[in-house]
């Protein structure tokens, strides 16, 4: 029989005795956060990795934009409009807002008076754009975004103005803009002027039903600003201008645009209008194009050209189909007797 059976265990004292002492409560404690540590460290690897993959499923779920550009002279002496394709704008931008993964831009300018106003859009716009673009996590990104292009336009307008009134006489170039943002799959479009862009889409022809057949429909994404339109001749009247043949002052044919300092005093405003919207699996190409293009084809009757040469058999592959359209629908602009410059771009979608 041990004598120490029903005895209490010692109390241990002094540091001696420190290392055979049972475990304290302040050790438990450690090993239990030790533990809880361990699960949080383990459960945000896996929320980081499930957020990884999400972000790769929509990213891939996401439209494929390819840009395709022609421009003709016509018969004008010089050509005067501008173009930027940048179907991935991320070198342009510090950072990406968290819940975007990709930036498209395209953008036609077609100058007036000189092709100093619109050489100047196109090489300076999506950088003042890259720099006022919203960046990290934000609640509200589609007005933030609204609120970048607005202030884009207004400080292209400015920075051109300010640079053509320092010169020895002033330049009085002026330029319509029409450009495409696209995050993700929204599309945003901002306009000034008469140039326009016009999304295909593809609608069903009647009830669904198994092999139904689908129909074009053209979709207008912008909207035009010539000086007959009534608020903007309202405008330009309170302004102390006139309207005088279809004109502004009866000289300039638009009512908003880049530059023409001249008119600005009369009317001529910088601020475009926006509109919005999401891209679908039955969108086919945007047409961004100038006036030049659209004096001789309806928006209609351009989508239909396209939808014509992207069926052609002699073409292959896709990007073969989009370029030649691109290049075709931009010389029967000529040929259909256009004697303006022609800037056609063509963006295809693929989902």
């Amino acid at each position: 029989m041990d004598l120490f059976d029903d005895l209490p265990e010692p109390i241990q004292t002094g540091p001696a005795t420190a290392a055979i002492s049972p475990r304290s409560a302040k050790d438990v404690d450690n090993d239990e956060n030790h533990v809880k540590r361990k699960r949080e460290e383990e459960e945000r690897v896996t929320s980081t990795k499930e957020e990884e993959e999400s972000k790769k499923v929509c990213r891939e779920a996401l439209p494929v934009l390819r840009g395709y550009v022609a421009a003709r002279r016509g018969e004008r002496e010089e050509m005067q409009d501008a173009h930027v394709l940048l179907p991935d704008m991320s070198d342009c931008l510090s950072t990406l807002p968290a819940q975007i993964s990709r930036v498209s831009y395209f953008a036609v300018f077609d100058g007036h008076g000189g092709d100093r106003a619109s050489r100047f859009a196109a090489e300076h716009f999506h950088h003042i754009l890259a720099k006022n673009f919203p960046q990290g996590e934000n609640e509200n990104l589609d007005k933030l975004i609204k609120k970048c292009l607005l202030d884009t336009f207004r400080q292209t307008d400015e920075d051109f103005l300010k640079k053509a009134s320092s010169q020895k006489p002033a330049w009085k170039d002026g330029s319509t803009a029409t450009c495409v943002l696209v995050l993700d799959n929204t599309v945003y479009v901002t306009n000034l002027g008469d140039s326009k862009a016009v999304l295909c889409r593809m609608e069903v022809d009647g009830e669904a039903s198994e092999g139904q057949r689908r129909r074009p429909a053209t979709l207008a994404l912008s909207r035009d600003h010539n000086p007959t339109i009534y608020e903007e001749r309202m405008r330009i009247q309170r302004a102390g201008g006139t309207v005088r043949e279809g004109r502004v002052m009866g000289v300039l044919e638009v009512s908003r645009s880049i530059g023409d300092g001249q008119y600005k005093r009369c009317g001529v405003i910088s601020t475009p209008d926006l509109r919005r919207c999401q891209l679908t699996a039955n969108d086919r190409f945007i047409i961004l194009a100038c006036d030049g293009l659209f004096k001789v084809f309806s928006a209609a009757e351009a989508v239909r050209f396209v939808l014509d040469v992207l069926q052609d058999s002699k073409f292959t592959g896709k990007e073969e189909q989009f370029e030649a359209a691109c290049q075709q629908l931009a010389s029967e602009a000529v040929r259909r007797g256009c004697a303006d410059n022609v800037t056609v771009i063509l963006i295809s979608i693929d989902f």
